[in-house]
């Protein structure tokens, strides 16, 4: 069963293998002094264990799970699930039968409590934390099963109380402890169990507020339970051992706030007055009691409980029951003093007849790292006389402040310390009495001090052990101390180990029963047997006993450091060796006679036996000589001095002498039954080898060695003996040192040497002659004519005296004379080192001539005179003016010696020192600049008797220090700075110090900057930089660098990566920005670091390093980051680790997880995956179940090189898809998924041919053709059908047969004709007439206004132009133009519209003003428009802020209406934001529009323009034979014809044109063609009007009429008028006509033909009027009747003649191009995916109905309706009515609704009803295309806006839109200033004052200012 979530669980997959035991080789570093053997993983987090000692067993309690361990090994011998299981705390546990419970229960980790084995009943206590702290009993031998079940159940019940069922502590965090007690003689078992409390009022309690939660105040904080498994089970758990006696200690309910007890440990301990007597029972606490309280100041306790009588001691054999409260008293313990203490206890351990307890500092450790801790030690002879005397002043002889009764104690509840006349026995001042039965508290507490402090210790445990006391203890990170006490608790050594890095260890550790050199311990998820000692890591003795480990010790007769029971014979005397005994103590010999001569005859060596040894009589023992030879030993003298006496060994065996050495030096060791136990060294030594070693000095070597040799002169030879000498000589002859001459080479020369100490037999003993000085036994031999030769510059030849006779003996030359041979031709490229060679003795010359050196005998006299110094190179060439420079000079002639150049080198006037150590003869002067006091350059002159100048020159400049980057850097150092100045690269030495002591290191440099890395600093400010050339002043003053505190990093995700790394890790934090660079470091596995980046302040991402020596089941490994090179630590205090530098460990933060690479595979495990090109390719790849948590954006799909789109990721399975054609000419790519940097190819893909498509293709028109047939049989079988119901209504339609045929004949003719007609005579030449920016900006936010041009914005000219068109100049007050107000209001308006604009650009301000404004209920929708477009022009240039008010507006809207019907929003346009997004789109799509859509768009208008003018029209009620519109269909067959007019425009200089217009045309409608003819190229608002224009009619070359629309020839209908046509004036095909405008004076009475009264005129159509019907004129009455219905035909022949042109205007519109994609679009799209994300909003049909109300309805139709916007152009209402239908069926595109129609359906839903389903897939492409579109960055959109607002700056009046918005906030100021004082942020910053001071200065009478205006 895994474990649940919350559990902690170890990675599920390695579950199987992290519970076998590890075998781990840890072997101990040195000095280590423990050694980790077993080990055993938890899969989750561990909670208690316990030891079975005769059983050799170890349990093991963890979340959720029970284990079952063998002792030694930590194998795995069985194991149990004990949870999650469902639960509540708030109902009973499930096992109380009659308790019910209404609370939703959930799945709850169950966290053990108590695990407390009971051997004498073979039963183990299981306490968990789940069913209010239910404990099982399961068998010791197998802890899967359950000894006892309770409650039994089954056919014997037992009633449970819920006090027998809630026993220990039901929440995780809440502490309990159990302790088995027994009784003596055999009696039943008992359960101590201390718990805290966690019911009815607890902070653990969960808050509901029920009357039922007081069942859960009930529990006691101590109690003893019934434990007899055996016996009666009704009596199991339950507090009654004896019927009258409730054996628990329970807080007052109102006094629990008051005290809540932690408890710590629970223990058995004899009393150290009486210890034959029962044990107490200790339990160790911690009280959060108030530091005043009367009963407990001390948070730390430490109570005591009395367990009865031993049973032999009372009479019935039964041992007498204490009640609890009867004997329970508690002490504090204190560990430091009052001020300092450390007051929360840790860990206890009871050692004998002392108290070890671990105490921390409370609230310490809460800045990240770990709380102080200190080691205090307790006796308990001080404790049980404390309690004595408590006892004794409560009950006895009261004295105040020493004892009281615990009066917060339910049993507590009587009188208080009193004095009683009573005498109490030692056993009752010990253990109370029946008649005092109070629970008592001691005040003042014990107090201790600290033996050891350190910082996060967690446990402890102690052993007595060789007069050391050894304390263990745990440490929250994971480590075990070892520490040795003397008898004074005085620390005298310490070691440590890492057990678990990172996992705290448990505060109980034990020591294994069977074997006390063993110690148990547990972490956060291990179990671990440790050896208490690792002392084979010593080698010898001296190292064995120095380590002062009390456990360690030197066993003698096997010579190794070891456990004292490990050793042979430890028992007996000075076999093993301790500690305490000291290192003099190690056993030893010694040889008496350690230098032996090799002519010794029969040699024994006399060994003294020193140190600690057993007696060696009785035993074999032999001396040990190496390879294999013994000699036999023998034992003299007592015990105390033992002498062994042992032969040498032979001498054919003696060892080799080393070549150049006179002696031997042999090891021998003394060999106790079989073995070496301990060994010296001695020494062999030869006088004749003495000799011959060293020819040149055998006399003086042979007298001088420490051996006893002598020296013969006879023989010349060194002897041993000095009988075998007959002259024995004292005194050596020997040559005594002189100096001789340097001698030329070749030439001869005599010599002569001194002999001391000579006494020569022969005179011809040497080759030369010789004779006696006046010294006594010195001689004086002469040489002659003796030649040297060398070829060297100078050659040093040894001088040695050898005897004739004996070439091979010399006469003794202790200090060795030499004589050098100089050659002058060798070594001197010049004059001055030729002559500076005189120094040295050498007589040589230099010739000029020759350019060489001579002997000085060689040649006449030559000038001793050497030619002036050459410089040839200085370095460096400049220097700083304070001087100090090490400059070289390097040339010829520099000097024949050091004495010729001092002061002698200058640069200018300033001189330079040489130095000596430096000085080459002739070749190189170093020399120390001095100071200069200026900068100049000069050359460098070395004046040796002549004066010699360099080439180059030297200069003096000042380096002068700008600046320092970066400014400041963390205190921990590793900044890079950069300093920047000029003349930073002089000098030879530069040092660069950080507050005049630390140097920054690291350093490189140019003529500008240095480069180097700070040093690290202790405190956080701003410090110098000294900027030092050659060790002398600053150069600079005024440089600081701060040291800021060093960055923090809180946290990293994911805490997992995977073996192969790569993987993203997040690193969060703070002061990221003073980082440079950044590596990561798994320590232990991570393989080469990984280099970070930073990218903002708080976050900085790392790959994660790739793995190595992973093994199954490891920790997460520790993760350390080096920021600035610098490794990065918490900033902790330093602490005590400094004193043992050995355990200055680097606690890592942060740790890493690895797991397996995850395992990728595809459906059926397939290795090829056949594909056919062209087809669509969905992946399905399966993946292993893994614990890394890989995100989506993590894996990486590829076929090839094609990137495979994920789509879906889960657990077990991606999904992606490829959306590019895969071609290759291998026809085989790799399919390959990377996850970081593991990449692993799961098949490969093979591009199949088409045989597979022939054959799908082959079936689908086999199901198309039985589908056909099918639909067939259907259609005929309806047609069948519908031709009986035809037959019955043929009758009826005889008489219109003939009339619709000929109709529907038109119509198709005009439907096949039109298109081709309507194509040609739309090429025109003019170009679109668009109108500009700010015009359509105008219209489109203002479009009431529109409507009504003229009376809004335009301002007629009074004057026309000559020319064709009338220039109207359109004047609107928001387009850039003076803004007009009178001069004495301008000052205060123009600054109070300048501060509101500033608060306009307060976010803050303009959201709550908007907000302010929307809540006003007479705050209408038109103001809500007008407003909203008014801060559009406000904010023109500033769109980029524009669109984040809007965004932040939207949410508000969004979020208003997500909580109701989210598909309703952007609907209307009802609020301020929908109208701001109407004008965003407008001004982003603008440029779109015109450059995509607009083309299109006139087109189609032109066409329908052209269509309607191809047929009548009724020029009264607009109506028209060719429409869109059914409304506006002429359904009248009314007969036209064609007319082409030869018409001549006078006064625009242009030719005659033909203008075609029908016969029906009026002359209106006449003059608006030629109008239109002539003006084509003109805008619209340039044209005349039509009453402006006059039509003359030259009916003959002398005739001519003026056409009017009515005159005196009007025909009269039905007494209506009607207009004249061309047909009425006959005009015929060829007829000429003249336009003309009448003279601008002329003032038109005439009517537009619109504005003519239905009653009294009509053109085409008389009105249909019901009443007048029967008064038919003669010509209607011959008028054949004919349905209206039948014309509905011309509608469709329109739409088929528009349809090419729709079409394209809206793939203009619905299309994607790759230039230009709609950035705005994309943006916008985007954000409301994000939105209904973040709200949960899921349905795809709602984000399709917000994108078509943001865009296609929202922009699109608002321009397809009002064409007016776009372009200069006249806009009919027939043309309207038209663009009506369009838009309706762009709308109908874009639902998502059904259409249901019928035959009663609208004509304008029914004429586009067969392209709807296309145009919808048309949408739902363009909309999937904008969605796959790359996202924007908020700076790529901005840059865009930005854009957009540069390109038409300057084009408004702002300060006219900021008047008219100031008017709204005027109206509502009250109401805006509310709002702004209830909004935080807005008040913080006082906005509404300065909107009282915009108020303020408006309203200096702004009205009567604008009045004027």
């Amino acid at each position: 069963m895994a474990p649940a979530p919350g559990a902690e669980p170890r990675p599920p997959a390695l579950l199987p293998l992290l519970l076998l035991p590890l075998l781990l080789p840890l072997l101990p570093g040195p000095a280590a002094g423990l050694e980790v053997q077993r080990k055993f993983l938890s899969p989750t987090l561990t909670n208690n264990f316990a030891l079975d000692g005769p059983g050799s067993r170890v349990y093991l309690a963890a979340v959720n799970r029970l284990f079952q361990l063998s002792g030694g090994e930590l194998a795995l011998e069985a194991e149990a699930a004990v949870g999650p299981v469902l639960d509540s705390p708030l109902c009973h546990a499930p096992q109380l039968p009659q308790a019910s419970c209404e609370h939703p229960k959930v799945l709850t980790n169950n966290y053990n409590k108590i695990l407390q084995p009971d051997p004498e009943q073979g039963v183990l206590v299981v306490c968990g934390s789940i069913y209010q702290g239910l404990c099982q009993l399961r068998s010791m031998a197998n802890i899967s099963a359950v000894a006892v079940r309770f409650p039994p159940g089954g056919s014997d019940p037992v009633t449970v109380f819920p006090s027998m069922l809630n026993v220990a502590a039901n929440h995780p965090n809440a502490s309990t402890v159990g302790l088995v007690l027994r009784r003596g003689g055999g009696g039943g078992a008992r359960l101590l169990v201390a718990a805290t409390y966690t019911g009815f009022g607890s902070p653990f309690f969960p808050r509901n507020r029920s009357l039922e939660d007081h069942r859960f105040e009930n529990t006691p904080e101590i109690a003893i339970r019934a434990l007899n498994a055996r016996g009666d089970l009704a009596k199991l758990f339950t507090f009654d051992i004896n019927p009258s006696d409730d054996n628990i200690f329970k807080i007052k309910q109102g006094a629990k706030a008051r005290h809540k007890l932690s408890f710590v440990r629970a223990f058995l301990q004899r009393g150290a007055a009486l210890p034959a007597r029962r044990p107490y029972a200790y339990l160790a606490l911690n009280s959060e009691a108030n530091a005043g309280d009367k009963e407990s100041p001390s948070h730390s306790l430490l109570a005591r409980i009395c367990l009865g009588e031993a049973a032999e001691t009372t009479l019935n054999g039964s041992g007498e029951t204490k009640k609890l409260t009867e004997s329970y008293i508690q002490l504090g313990l204190r560990c430091g003093g009052a001020s300092d203490a450390f007051t929360r206890l840790v860990s206890v351990f009871p050692a004998r007849e002392l108290l070890f307890g671990v105490f921390e500092r409370a609230g310490a450790g809460g800045g990240g790292g770990r709380p102080q801790s200190a080691l205090c030690v307790f006796r308990f002879a001080e404790i049980e006389e404390t309690i004595r005397a408590a006892r004794n002043s409560c009950f006895v002889s009261p004295a105040a402040g020493m004892v009281t009764v615990l009066d917060s104690v339910v049993q507590g509840t009587g009188p208080a310390c009193e004095k009683r006349n009573i005498q109490l026995q030692p056993e009752q001042l010990d253990c109370g009495a029946a008649h005092l039965q109070h629970p008592l508290a001691i005040v003042n507490p014990v107090t201790a001090t600290p033996v050891f402090t350190y910082s996060g210790l967690t446990a402890v445990a102690v052993a007595s052990v060789n007069n050391y006391t050894v304390v263990f203890l745990g440490t929250a990170s994971g480590g075990l101390l070892k520490i040795n006490l003397d008898s004074t608790m005085k620390v005298i050594s310490r070691r440590s180990i890492s057990v678990a890095y990172g996992e705290p260890v448990h505060p109980i550790m034990q020591f294994d029963p069977s074997d006390s050199t063993y110690l148990y311990l547990m972490t956060s998820y291990q179990m671990t047997r440790v050896k208490v000692a690792a002392c084979n890591q010593y080698s010898t003795c001296t190292e064995c006993l120095a380590a002062a480990d009390a456990y360690c010790g030197w066993c003698t007769m096997e010579t190794r450091c070891s456990l004292q029971h490990e050793c042979t014979n430890f028992t007996g005397a000075s076999f093993w060796v301790s500690t305490s005994e000291g290192v003099q103590q190690c056993p030893a010999m010694t040889i008496l006679e350690p230098e032996i001569n090799i002519d010794k005859e029969n040699p024994v060596l006399i060994i003294q036996i020193n140190g600690t040894i057993p007696n060696l009589n009785g035993t074999n023992i032999s001396c040990d000589y190496g390879n294999n030879i013994h000699t036999v030993a023998r034992v003299a003298g007592d015990y105390v001095n033992q002498f062994i006496y042992c032969s040498l060994l032979p001498r054919e065996k003696y060892p080799a002498f080393p070549e150049d050495q006179d002696h031997v030096i042999v090891e021998t060791a003394l060999r106790v039954n079989s073995k070496n136990i301990i060994q010296a060294n001695f020494t062999i030594y030869d006088c004749k080898r003495t000799g011959n070693i060293y020819p040149k000095r055998a006399c003086t070597s042979c007298l001088s060695t420490r051996w006893k040799c002598h020296w013969c002169p006879s023989t010349y030879a060194c002897v041993s003996n000095h009988s075998q000498c007959d002259d024995k000589k004292i005194d050596c002859p020997r040559i005594v040192p002189a100096s001789l001459e340097p001698m030329p080479t070749g030439v001869p020369r005599d010599m002569t040497i001194t002999l001391a100490n000579a006494t020569f037999s022969k005179v011809n003993e040497f080759p030369e002659r010789w004779e006696g000085s006046g010294e006594p036994r010195h001689y004086l031999l002469f040489f002659s004519y003796v030649q040297l030769h060398t070829a060297e510059k100078s050659h040093l030849f040894p001088v040695n005296l050898q005897l004739k006779h004996r070439p091979d003996r010399f006469i003794d030359s202790p200090e060795m004379m030499t004589v050098e041979v100089y050659n002058c031709a060798t070594g001197s490229a010049d004059c001055s080192q030729c002559l500076g060679r005189e120094d040295l003795g050498h007589r040589c010359v230099w010739s000029e001539s020759s350019s060489s050196c001579r002997l000085h005998s060689e040649s006449p006299q030559l000038s001793d005179t050497c030619p002036a110094p050459e410089i040839k190179k200085i370095e460096p060439l400049r220097g700083p003016l304070e001087g100090g420079t090490l400059l070289t000079i390097r040339g010829r002639n520099l000097g024949r010696r050091f004495s010729d150049v001092v002061g002698a080198v200058r640069i200018g006037s300033v001189p330079c020192v040489p130095l000596r150590t430096r000085y080459i003869v002739s070749e190189a002067i170093v020399c120390q600049t001095g100071e200069a006091q200026e900068a100049f350059s000069d050359v460098v002159t070395v004046n040796v008797s002549q004066e010699g100048k360099s080439r180059e020159r030297y200069s003096f400049v000042l380096p002068v220090v700008q600046s320092i980057a970066p400014l400041n850097g963390p205190k921990a150092g590793g900044t890079r700075v950069t300093i920047r100045g000029s003349s930073l690269d002089v000098g030879s030495e530069l040092r660069v110090l950080v507050n005049t002591s630390r140097q920054c290191t690291d350093l490189s440099r140019n003529a500008s900057t240095i480069t180097c890395t700070m040093p690290s600093t202790e405190l956080t400010a701003a410090v110098r930089v000294c900027v030092q050339f050659e060790n002398k002043s600053c150069a600079s003053y005024n440089i600081t660098f701060k040291y800021e505190k060093n960055p923090i990093i809180s946290d990293i995700s994911p805490k997992k990566s995977q073996i192969s790394g790569g993987r993203i890790i997040t690193l969060e934090g703070r002061g990221f920005e003073l980082v440079q660079n950044v590596s990561m470091v798994v320590r232990g596995i991570g393989r080469e670091p990984t280099s970070c980046k930073v990218h903002t302040d708080t976050i900085i991402t790392c790959p994660s390093p790739a793995a190595s020596n992973i093994t199954v089941g490891s920790k997460p490994a520790p993760v350390d980051f080096y920021l600035n090179g610098r490794l990065y630590t918490d900033d902790r205090p330093a602490l005590d680790e400094e004193m043992y530098p050995e355990e200055a460990l680097h606690i890592s933060k942060f740790n890493l997880e690895y797991y397996a690479d995850p395992q990728f595979f595809t459906a059926k495990k397939e290795k090829w995956i056949k594909h056919h090109p062209g087809e669509p390719l969905t992946l399905v790849i399966h993946k292993e179940p893994d614990s890394l948590g890989l995100e989506s954006n993590e894996y990486q799909v590829k076929i090839g090189l094609i990137s495979c789109e994920i789509q879906i990721v889960s657990d077990k399975v991606i999904h992606c898809s490829v959306n590019e054609s895969l071609s290759t000419s291998d026809r085989q790519l790799p399919v390959t998924i990377q996850v970081g940097k593991f990449n692993y190819t799961i098949a490969m893909l093979h591009l199949g041919g088409g045989e597979t498509a022939i054959i799908v293709s082959i079936v689908i028109c086999s199901i198309l053709l039985v589908l056909s047939v099918v639909a067939l049989f259907v259609f005929c079988t309806k047609s069948r059908r519908a031709e009986r119901y035809w037959q019955k209504t043929l009758l009826q339609m005889e008489e219109m047969e003939s009339q619709i045929r000929e109709e529907i004949r038109k119509g198709f003719a005009e439907l096949q004709t039109d298109m081709t007609d309507l194509t040609k005579e739309l090429n025109r030449s003019q170009g679109i007439p668009f109108l500009e920016y700010k015009h359509f900006v105008t219209r489109t936010f203002f479009p009431k206004c529109s409507s009504l041009y003229e009376e809004c914005y335009i301002l007629p000219s009074q004057q026309l132009s000559s020319q064709v068109g009338s220039q109207v100049q359109e004047t609107h007050p928001l387009l850039v133009g003076e803004w007009k107000i009178p001069e004495n209001c301008r000052p205060n308006m123009e600054e109070g519209i300048s501060l509101f604009s500033t608060l306009l650009n307060n976010k803050h301000f303009l959201i709550v003003f908007v907000h302010a404004l929307e809540q006003q209920k007479d705050f209408a929708v038109r103001d809500r428009c007008n407003l909203a477009s008014l801060l559009t022009i406000a904010l023109h240039g500033k769109l980029e802020y524009y669109t984040s008010i809007m965004k932040d507006l939207l949410v508000d809207l969004i979020d208003a209406s997500a909580s109701k019907n989210p598909k309703l929003m952007l609907r209307r346009t009802e609020s301020v934001v929908e109208k701001m997004l109407t004008n965003w789109m407008s001004i982003c799509m603008y440029s779109y529009l015109r450059e995509t859509v607009g083309e299109p768009f006139f087109l189609l208008i032109c066409a329908i323009k052209q269509q309607i003018n191809k047929g009548s029209i009724d020029a009264i009620t607009g109506k028209a034979r060719y429409t869109l519109n059914e409304e506006w269909l002429l359904r009248e067959n009314i007969e036209a014809k064609p007319r082409n007019l030869n018409v001549s425009f006078q006064g625009c200089g242009m030719d005659s044109l033909s203008v075609r217009a029908m016969d029906t045309d009026t002359l209106s409608q006449v003059k608006e063609k030629i109008l239109e003819a002539f003006c084509k190229n003109v805008p619209y608002s340039q044209w005349p009007r039509v009453e402006d224009v006059d039509l003359e009619w030259f009916a003959t070359s002398t005739d001519s009429y003026i056409l009017r629309d009515l005159d005196d020839t009007s025909v009269v209908e039905d007494g209506r008028k009607k207009l004249n046509t061309l047909a009425h004036y006959k005009v015929n095909l060829l007829g000429s006509f003249a336009s003309s405008r009448p003279d601008c004076c002329f003032v038109s009475l005439f009517f537009t033909v619109k504005d003519l009264d239905t009653e009294k005129y009509f053109h085409l159509v008389l009105p249909t009027d019901e009443s007048v019907e029967h008064k038919k004129s003669h010509r209607q009455s011959h008028r054949k009747k004919v349905l209206p219905e039948i014309y509905l035909t011309r509608l469709l022949s329109t739409k088929g003649t528009l349809q090419k042109f729709l079409d394209d205007l809206f793939k203009a519109i619905l299309s994607i191009r790759d230039d230009k994609p709609p950035v705005a679009v994309k943006y916008f799209f985007d954000f409301l995916e994000e939105q209904a994300e973040k709200r949960g909003i899921t349905d795809p049909d709602t984000m399709h109905i917000w994108k078509t109300n943001s865009l296609p309805l929202r922009f699109w139709v608002n321009i397809l309706k009002n064409p007016q916007f776009v372009f200069d152009i006249d806009k009919t209402d027939h043309i309207d009515a038209c663009l009506s239908v369009i838009a309706q069926a762009f709308i109908d595109a874009c639902s998502l609704s059904d259409l249901q129609l019928g035959k009663d359906s609208p004509t304008n839903k029914l004429l586009y009803a067969k392209e709807i389903p296309e145009y919808r897939k048309i949408v739902q492409r363009y909309y999937k295309q904008i969605h796959d579109m790359p996202p924007l960055s908020e700076q790529e959109m901005n840059a865009h806006l930005a854009e957009e607002s540069r390109k038409y700056r300057n084009e408004f009046n702002t300060n006219v839109a900021m008047a008219e918005i100031y008017k709204y906030a005027k109206r509502y100021r009250s109401q805006i200033v509310a709002a702004l004082d209830a909004n935080p942020t807005t008040k913080r910053t006082q906005l509404q004052h300065k909107f009282e001071q915009v108020i303020a200065l408006m309203e200096d009478n702004i009205y009567e200012c604008c009045s004027e205006a």
